[in-house]
């Protein structure tokens, strides 16, 4: 599984990646956590707003820090 933050380093960014790394670790699933900061690399996956989150290539969430519980739910299928 890959998991990308989408932003530039803002507090809610930092927020979001905090929030996938604990639902993992209470998981104990494994996946490549990747910090994506490019700006045209945030914008090919039609995010505007960050942070964003993207599990295996699909936005599940843009503009707003997730919920623990939708993590939860979006890594468990």
């Amino acid at each position: 599984m890959k998991i990308e933050i989408l932003g530039t380093g803002c507090a809610k960014c930092v927020k979001t990646k905090e929030v996938v790394e604990k639902v993992l670790q209470e998981s104990g699933l494994q996946a490549d956590v990747v910090k994506v900061e490019d700006f045209e690399t945030i914008l090919s996956y039609g995010v505007m707003i960050t942070p964003g989150l993207v599990i295996d290539g699909e936005v599940m969430v843009a503009g707003r820090v997730p919920s623990e519980d939708n993590v939860r739910k979006w890594i468990n299928g």
